[in-house]
């Protein structure tokens, strides 16, 4: 039985990455919650792991050459966690490619842009004073909606994001797609994208990782510290 990997996490759409990873690869891990609305993300011990201040981050204590290893950034960790298993990164080096591509495209692309779509949709209103940007609000409104077109159209040639085979790059998108709603787009154009999402959502070890910790999920709109620590707004 291997030993279990420390799974440093909060319930948000990059955390919900590795733990989904975490439970569909079968891996035993402990749960070590970083509660980012109270700034656990800045205490020393974590940024010895975790220098960018930000998790998901694990530590794996039989890494290369049975040593243990940290890693953070939540690409990194899927990519080590597959290599390791040997599990949902495709047959052959074609595969693998296409895998990486798609992770990319969710780490540059969709995670930024729709986590700008939350925040100015969402929180920036709310704040006080108020920050109702219309500019930014369109903006990041509308690169989602571009974004979720692409996912939509590779779904049409595909059953799964970096072809007919599940793997990380549907791990890391599926948390952010999930909330489309929040991020004020539709799925009436994009049935393809619909049918993916209803597949995700059906996959115990999707719903085990989204469910994890769930009830510390918060609204930080009515959270004026937390608005501080995450977003450098002064309380």
């Amino acid at each position: 039985m291997p030993q279990p990997i420390d799974l440093y996490f909060w319930p948000t759409p990059n955390g919900w990455k590795v733990s989904i990873a975490l439970e569909e690869m079968g891996l035993p891990y402990t749960l070590h919650l970083v509660d980012i609305g109270a700034g656990d993300q800045f205490k020393p011990d974590f940024l010895k792991i975790a220098p960018n201040n930000r998790m998901p981050a694990i530590v794996d204590p039989d890494g290369p050459d049975g040593a243990p290893i940290g890693i953070f950034e939540s690409g990194a960790i899927l990519q080590y966690l597959a290599r390791k298993t040997g599990q949902f990164y495709g047959a052959t080096d074609r595969d693998r490619i296409a895998v990486d591509q798609w992770l990319m495209w969710q780490m540059g692309g969709l995670g930024p842009m729709a986590g700008q779509a939350h925040h100015f949709l969402k929180y920036a209103p709310s704040m006080d004073p108020p920050n109702d940007l219309p500019y930014a609000k369109d903006r990041y409104r509308s690169e989602t909606a571009r974004l979720y077109g692409v996912l939509d159209r590779q779904l049409a040639k595909h059953a799964y994001v970096a072809g007919d085979f599940y793997s990380i790059a549907d791990m890391a998108i599926w948390g952010w797609a999930s909330l489309w709603e929040g991020q004020q787009q539709t799925l009436a154009d994009k049935p393809h994208m619909a049918r993916w999402l209803e597949g995700m959502s059906a996959r115990p070890g999707v719903q085990r990782g989204r469910a994890l910790a769930a009830e510390k999920r918060a609204d930080f709109r009515k959270d004026g510290n937390a608005q501080s620590v995450l977003f450098g707004k002064p309380s």
